[in-house]
């Protein structure tokens, strides 16, 4: 996955704001970002080299193009935790940590997401909070 720079952040934090579907022009882009006082052209550039990568998809729109996110705000930053990981010398030490140091309910979340995975919980039960530890799951 693609790491960000601050300036394709801010382009991409514009296009997911804004939602998946509606998308944006550079003129858009632009003036939604006017605090930082970018030049057009350098909209575009940015806009062109996310597009290289596959991060935002574009299609004609008259004269111009209008950008979307190829993926969601949350798909993103899932891939980068999961880039992270493989980063660990231990993929399950990294996990564990992790799991120690969110939130109540966060936890909550996680353990309510990785029942509904195993089957152990409807879609629609929402998180429910238990006394046991976290469980960690291991594709291989």
């Amino acid at each position: 996955m693609t790491r960000l720079g601050d300036l394709e952040r801010a382009v991409m934090d514009v296009l997911w704001d804004r939602g998946a579907g509606a998308g944006a022009t550079v003129r858009e882009v632009a003036e939604a970002l006017r605090d930082r006082e970018l030049a057009y052209t350098t909209v575009m550039t940015v806009l062109d080299r996310l597009a290289g990568k596959g991060m935002v998809e574009r299609e004609r729109e008259g004269r111009a193009w209008r950008y979307r996110p190829a993926a969601s705000r949350e798909a993103h930053i899932a891939r980068l935790m999961l880039d992270a990981l493989d980063l660990a010398g231990s993929r399950d030490a990294a996990l564990v940590r992790f799991a120690r140091s969110v939130t109540g309910t966060e936890a909550e979340v996680l353990r309510a997401a990785l029942d509904e995975e195993a089957g152990d919980t409807p879609a629609t039960a929402g998180p429910v909070a238990t006394d046991r530890p976290p469980v960690v799951k291991r594709q291989v």
